[in-house]
């Protein structure tokens, strides 16, 4: 018998297996009515069969968000909070802030000790990290003035999930078994999430089936009031946790307006304060505008030089002007107007880097990452671009015993202390210091982009800090490159943000001779895992619709 080698089926073999993933990653499907494009199959699923059913897109978005806190427990919540940027088919647009706030016993030096110093973790792990949850009150308060479907019909979805349990695939089964050393510091948390985890595993949350049950049954009253407030307080007890029954009855979402700004010719329309991320967003655009991109390339030296010394701009003034306006005059008209940007940007050299220790912010006179996006489309014209987030992965890992859900560690996204990064290495000053009820300052960047006042864009990532710039690279990818929206999500990021002086670089981004090249003009470069998480839909110019969940995520978009 004549021997055949098997190594070149195996390389044939390999490439096609390549190839497919390639293609699976990339894949630009489109449909004609609506596409929910979340971290989650399920979640979108349950989007999709909302619209079918004749929900419009607020619907859609908050069944999804509600789903989201059974099958993404990492990011999707009740007991976080975040923002919603909505515009209808009739060009009416509008913000929802249900950033969680401050207990009404915090203090500016609660996380202190006596020398002044922070004390390590007290911020981020635990019942003392978390702010009041706004999920519910923001999610209910959209629904039922924006929405068309009853709070019954839009919560069953994620109760039967809840309830009847779903298998969990192998990202969540990791996440879990990473953190079961600090789930099993909480009794609550131990109870559902201590034991070691398999992807498929069928994951059964009665308790949190029994708070969105209270929830479907008696609205804001059901999480805020009653039994599930009691168990929140309970649990804060136990911990030494300062959430009170007042502080959960009194508090309440914000509707703001939207901030908005041009680029190209595009509208942008995003989110305002408590949130750095729409003013952050526009800023930097504004920046951009005035730098042919295209002709640079993605890759090229100029390119990266330019956005990398407009990031470091902005994140400086973001660590100095930005926090709740509320109770800080934020000059938000300044930071996003173009000739500020165009003065923040002179002494600017092409090929040239100036240290992030001699960028100061301007004068004025005076988020992992596990945040999650869902975006939300259709054909009629209406966008919702959501994020919501219990902070850090998993938040505090707390679970409120008896009511299943996880709470926040938002507490962290205050200035601590001024000067003192937190965990996603940002630094504030005074603007963002802790007082009782007010909000935390945030990176998220819910936003929808119109072309010719016609819908173009929903898009929206998490991230921490790294949410403003995978938003705008991703924009920029689209407008001044015209890539599709899988490749323009799809493709590797690069990140600076003033402090600490590093610029990142996800490992597909550059070749070591552009390395070289960067650290010849003066960076300091660092090689980072791939970051942030976009959720895209596109309007295409025949009226279809086409969205992509990121490849670095386990989500998908799907449409009809």
């Amino acid at each position: 018998m004549e021997h055949v080698s098997l190594k070149p089926r195996i390389l044939i073999l390999l490439f096609c297996l390549l190839t497919l993933i390639t293609n699976l990653y990339s894949q630009n499907i489109s449909y004609n009515n609506a596409v929910v494009s979340s971290a989650n199959e399920l979640a979108s699923e349950v989007g999709i069969k909302i619209l079918k059913s004749g929900g419009n897109a607020i619907d859609a978005a908050v069944g999804t968000a509600f789903a989201l806190a059974v099958v993404y427990p990492q990011a999707g919540n009740i007991g976080g909070g975040g923002f919603i940027v909505l515009r209808s088919e009739n060009g009416f647009e509008t913000s929802i802030d249900f950033r969680e706030t401050a207990p009404s016993l915090s203090t500016k030096n609660m996380y202190l000790d006596k020398d002044g110093n922070v004390i390590s973790e007290l911020s981020t792990t635990g019942h003392l990290a978390s702010g009041i949850p706004g999920s519910v009150a923001g999610l209910l308060y959209a629904l039922e003035k924006y929405g068309t479907k009853s709070r019954e019909e839009i919560l069953s979805y994620a109760i039967e999930l809840a309830e009847k349990g779903f298998r969990i695939n192998y990202e969540l089964a990791n996440s879990i078994n990473n953190h079961r050393k600090e789930f099993n510091l909480f009794n609550g948390s131990s109870k559902i999430f201590g034991r070691k985890f398999r992807s498929d595993d069928l994951l059964i949350q009665t308790d949190l089936a029994n708070t969105l049950k209270e929830i479907s049954a008696n609205g804001r009253d059901g999480f805020y009031k009653g039994n599930v407030a009691d168990k929140i307080v309970a649990e804060m007890k136990k911990g030494y946790g300062i959430i009170s029954l007042n502080d959960l009855e009194n508090y309440k979402p914000v509707e703001r307006k939207v901030i908005k700004g041009t680029y190209r010719g595009y509208d942008i329309i995003t989110m305002g304060s408590p949130s750095s991320g729409g003013t952050c967003l526009i800023y930097l655009l504004n920046i951009l505008e005035n730098f042919d991109l295209k002709s640079m390339g993605r890759a090229g030296i100029h390119f990266v030089n330019v956005l990398a010394e407009a990031m470091k701009r902005v994140y400086s003034d973001r660590s100095e002007y930005m926090g709740d306006k509320d109770f800080y005059n934020m000059p938000v008209d300044k930071l996003i107007s173009k000739s500020y940007a165009k003065e923040r940007f002179s002494n600017f050299i092409l090929g040239e880097m100036i240290p992030s220790s001699e960028i100061k912010p301007g004068n004025l006179n005076k988020e992992s990452p596990q945040t999650t996006h869902l975006s939300v489309a259709d054909s009629k014209g209406d966008m919702v671009s959501l994020t919501t987030t219990l902070n850090d992965v998993f938040g505090s890992k707390v679970v409120v015993d008896g009511a299943g859900f996880i709470l926040n560690n938002e507490m962290d996204d205050f200035s601590v202390k001024p000067g003192v990064p937190n965990i996603y290495g940002l630094v504030g000053n005074e603007a963002n210091a802790i007082a009782p009820g007010k909000r935390m300052l945030s990176s998220m960047t819910p936003t929808l982009i119109l072309k010719e006042n016609k819908p173009f864009l929903v898009i929206g990532s998490p991230g921490g800090g790294k949410i403003i710039t995978a938003v705008l690279q991703s924009i920029i990818n689209i407008i001044d490159f015209g890539m599709s929206v899988a490749d323009a999500v799809n493709a590797p990021r690069f990140h600076h943000q003033w402090l600490p002086d590093i610029l990142q670089l996800e490992n597909s981004y550059v070749s070591n001779i552009q390395i070289r090249e960067l650290k010849e003009i003066g960076y300091s470069t660092k090689i980072i895992p791939d970051f942030a998480r976009v959720e895209a839909i596109l309007y295409n110019p025949d009226g279809t619709l086409t969205g992509h969940s990121d490849r670095r995520g386990s989500g998908k978009a799907v449409g009809f």
